[in-house]
């Protein structure tokens, strides 16, 4: 396994590769690797000759209020673990790399970046696919990976390759949960005690959902408001928003008659965690 931290250095071995014919699978990270991030590794893997992953923690996408200066930098522990996962090349670059000096050029996320999370974290879709689009011209690959925990920022990256024509595949992975259906994420460190007790209630709610449509429900408001009831039980809960919206242009919806995601955002404490499931009707 490569360490690189020189985008052009890297971009002239994944040409390379490219040019003898060999398949290039990608994986974005901000590092704090979880099972989550190794399931997307391995589908990489299994479908690719090499695998690119990324570990840049990126300013663009945090607010002014928000833990970018707080966010895990386990760098130790990924590159083993990316090791182990059988990764062949990590990319590695610094912040003044990827935004030198003088930087002015950025990804606007449109409507799409302006719902849901975007409601609370103006700017920070924009960020996000700044980034991506930057990584996916210095690595070039065949296939990119994205999880499916993060809905919107999935739904938000593969418009934006349709609408910029990058040559490159999405697969959205299945989320991974842990046993009591609390999503992986790499936030789930800061939760105390108390807080990781409260924090499954988000995949409880969907759950729910899910078995409210199940049994013929198909209001939304009045899915959304059970959802609601039960994430308020939780003394240590502050919900953000809770939404049932059209997987395309994230529109809400009243009435469930076609596939659509459901979609909440909750602080357990001060600790902001999203979750989500699709519906298919």
């Amino acid at each position: 396994m490569k360490v690189i931290g020189d985008p052009q250095k890297l971009a002239k071995i994944t040409r390379q590769i490219s040019c003898k014919g060999k398949s290039i699978g990608f994986i974005p990270t901000m590092g704090a690797l979880h099972p989550g991030h190794l399931s997307l590794i391995k589908q990489a893997v299994k479908d690719n000759d090499i695998v690119v992953v990324s570990i840049f923690v990126n300013p663009a996408q945090f607010g002014p209020k928000e833990d970018f200066k707080k966010y895990p930098r386990p760098l130790k522990k990924d590159l083993a673990l990316c090791r182990k996962a059988g990764v062949d090349l990590v990319f590695l670059p610094a912040e003044k790399i990827m935004y030198p000096q003088g930087y002015s050029t950025f990804v606007e996320a449109g409507e799409l970046g302006a719902k849901l999370c975007g409601i609370s974290r103006p700017g920070h879709f924009g960020g996000v696919a700044t980034v991506v689009a930057k990584l996916l011209n210095i690595v070039a690959p065949n296939i990119l990976y994205l999880g499916q925990k993060d809905a919107q920022q999935a739904i938000i990256i593969t418009r934006m390759i349709k609408d910029l024509n990058f040559p490159v595949k999405v697969k959205v992975m299945p989320t991974v949960r842990q046993k009591d259906g609390l999503a992986l994420s790499s936030r789930n460190i800061y939760l105390n005690n108390e807080q990781r007790k409260q924090a499954p209630v988000l995949s409880k709610a969907l759950s729910l959902a899910e078995s409210l449509v199940a049994g013929g429900q198909r209001d939304a408001a009045r899915i959304i408001s059970r959802m609601r009831q039960l994430i308020e039980k939780k003394k240590q809960a502050k919900i953000d928003y809770v939404a049932i919206v059209d997987l395309e242009k994230l529109e809400s919806i009243k009435k469930i008659n076609q596939s659509c995601l459901i979609a909440l955002a909750v602080r357990i404490g001060k600790i902001r965690l999203i979750d989500n499931t699709i519906i298919s009707v």
